[in-house]
């Protein structure tokens, strides 16, 4: 297993940080969450459409789609090195649920067919869009769904029930749902089902990161034709869904890794310049304690991410113990260096006017979305007999 980037993906990395860096700067991601938070949705939709456009005509949304759909083919670990850069930017865009979420569940539960139908608009035109797995306590187990699918004489499926945290449902031209037959249990029953995101009820609610929409989608009755009900509901749906769940996850991880090394670097050059008794704060030892506490928590984390990157990408067999440790590790740091970073900044840390909170936020949404760091050590927990 190799465990040092290409050339290709150091060459892929640095060209997504300088367009970030140029294209996305703080005061992007400022302008949606004020816009959103006046209930200005036209003017926040316009903000992040203008970076998703330069987004797409860079081939980022088609860096894993299968080239016979018309993407690049580029596996996990590619599209660990792009979520980081843009965890890092704080991008403002639906590029991690379309990338990480939509296409894995279509491409692994999909035929040839639908990946030709379904994915080469998420290539070719930038359609974008997400997966609506979680239910009401927060869950992704495919097994644990309740929402019902009931067979239709043609082949299709009704939709009832509702899908809750579903992450930027409004931008979204597809939305994968998870549901199941009616009386089945387990993994027994448990299907997919793309559905055009106008045909939902999509209901967004106030939550802690106003750049990243979160919405509860309502399926009352929502028609499947057969053409988009992705392989046979049951067991083997269920486990290409899982893995479809794992690289979201590390996805969301790597991208929290990105975000929390902004907190850390921002903190940093702040103590290096704000002085107390004459000297930078950064020359106190506890300072300089706490840096290299954070250090070492965002290192691991990073490790971790990519590390469970590369067993989802090589199909190792550890890829389930990987995806809960690498989730887990994030949620550590995210806990400690969100924390730390306001406190080094002092009273202007807590002010809307700095853009801490902006990140923070972020790194307090990542930390519970597709499970906790408690959740996942039960996981590993349990994967090691513990």
């Amino acid at each position: 297993m190799e465990l040092e980037f290409s050339a290709e993906q150091e060459e892929l990395r640095d060209g997504v940080r300088t367009v970030l860096t140029s294209e996305c700067p703080p005061s992007l991601a400022r302008g949606i969450v004020e816009a959103r938070l006046a209930g200005d949705h036209t003017t926040a939709t316009g903000l992040a459409g203008g970076l998703w456009t330069q987004i797409v005509e860079l081939g980022w949304a088609a860096l894993t789609v299968p080239e016979t759909a018309g993407g690049l083919g580029l596996g996990l670990v590619e599209l660990a090195v792009v979520v980081e850069e843009a965890g890092r930017a704080l991008a403002p865009t639906p590029l991690l649920p379309t990338i990480s979420q939509l296409v894995p569940a279509i491409r692994e539960c999909g035929s040839r067919a639908q990946h030709e139908a379904l994915l080469r608009p998420v290539a070719e035109r930038g359609a974008t869009g997400t997966l609506a797995v979680a239910e009401a306590g927060g869950g992704t187990d495919p097994a644990a769904t309740t929402a019902t699918a009931t067979p239709q004489p043609d082949g299709g499926y009704v939709l009832d029930g509702s899908k809750h945290f579903v992450m930027e449902a409004s931008a979204a031209t597809e939305v994968v749902v998870v549901a199941r037959t009616p009386g089945s249990t387990g993994d027994d029953g448990v299907g997919a089902f793309v559905v055009p995101a106008g045909a939902l009820a999509i209901r967004p609610f106030a939550e802690l990161d106003p750049s990243r929409e979160l919405a509860t989608v309502g399926l009352d009755g929502v028609s499947v034709p057969a053409d988009r009900v992705l392989g046979t509901p049951g067991p083997a749906t269920a486990a290409a869904l899982r893995r479809a769940v794992e690289e979201a996850t590390v996805a969301l991880a790597l991208e929290s890794v990105g975000t929390a090394q902004t907190v850390f670097d921002i903190s940093l050059e702040y103590a290096k310049q704000r002085e107390q008794f004459g000297v930078p704060i950064g020359s106190f030892q506890a300072i300089k304690h706490k840096f290299a506490d954070m250090l070492v928590l965002l290192e691991r984390a990073r490790a971790l991410g990519y590390f469970a990157a590369l067993t989802i990408a090589e199909d190792d067999e550890r890829h389930t113990l990987a995806t809960s440790m690498a989730k887990a590790a994030a949620g550590d740091a995210i806990a400690r260096i969100a924390k730390e970073g306001i406190q080094v900044h002092g009273g202007i840390g807590y002010t809307w006017e700095h853009d801490m909170h902006l990140y923070v936020r972020r790194l307090e949404s990542d930390a519970v979305l597709f499970g906790g760091a408690t959740a996942h050590r039960a996981v590993v927990a349990d994967l090691i007999g513990v």
